[in-house]
């Protein structure tokens, strides 16, 4: 939506298919995980948590996949066929479809948080522009922005799962860089994030936007600072995927 307000010039509608495609695949794809993400007893309450609800995983897949088959109905050709290269790289994230004997995406730790940025900046601000018919050439730096922001996020969770991955022999960046390096690409990440953001405000002014931006920017390292003291499983979900909410509701509430 964030997108859809710069290319359009105002605020979208909260309903509409691509929308409802969007939050269905969510529920799909993150549902999916925990069907098959099997672990350790007692590995995280979050894990635990899921075991005990299972039903819930399952009804909520159903649910997604119903939304997805529903919208993609009344989406343009274009519309599928993006996301269908995306539906394959979502699920082969997390379920065991590769050929190889690493069987999913996330066992590549070096290719992990590339395909994880990827996938959500092009389903945040690509297919905004496929649905409206706009030039992907007249917002390069939205989709830059987007990504630099997601990389950000992105890297503060692996760092939250360094030792689950190391102990599933899944080498992801904050292993190979260490923790402190981590910290330093998330502190670059932001910086880029405003930087692009005042880059996009010259072509495209919105001074609200940029403020709104700017504040998502610092969020971002006040909130990855947190987490270094604060490594939960509600300071994560709570916080590091806030800064998604919270980026939303200064770019759209104005």
């Amino acid at each position: 939506m964030a997108t859809e307000r710069l290319i359009n010039g105002h605020v979208p509608s909260a309903i509409s298919w691509l929308h409802i495609l969007v939050f269905a695949s969510t529920l799909a794809v993150y549902n999916a995980h925990y069907l098959v993400k099997r672990s350790a007893p007692d590995v995280s309450e979050r894990y635990n948590w899921s075991q005990n609800y299972m039903f819930l995983h399952y009804s909520i897949f159903a649910i997604g996949l119903a939304g997805i088959l529903i919208s993609l109905y009344f989406l343009p050709v274009k519309i599928f066929i993006c996301c269908a290269i995306l539906g394959i790289l979502s699920f082969a994230y997390s379920l065991p479809l590769l050929p190889f004997e690493k069987k999913r995406l996330k066992d590549f730790g070096w290719i992990k948080i590339w395909i994880l940025t990827m996938v959500w900046s092009i389903v945040t601000s690509v297919l905004p522009m496929l649905y409206w018919n706009k030039a992907l050439s007249a917002f390069p730096y939205e989709i830059l922005i987007r990504f630099v922001f997601l990389f950000a996020l992105c890297v503060a969770f692996d760092i939250r799962d360094m030792q689950t991955d190391l102990d599933a022999k899944i080498f992801t960046l904050p292993n190979v860089i260490g923790v402190a390096n981590s910290y330093k690409l998330i502190d670059i990440s932001a910086v880029s994030f405003a930087v692009l953001s005042i880059v996009q405000y010259l072509r495209y002014p919105s001074l609200v936007r940029l403020i709104g931006e700017l504040i998502t920017a610092i969020a971002i390292l006040l909130v990855a600072r947190y987490t270094k003291s604060h490594s939960t499983d509600k300071t994560y979900l709570g916080l590091v995927d806030g800064v998604m909410l919270l980026y939303a509701v200064l770019v759209l509430l104005h």
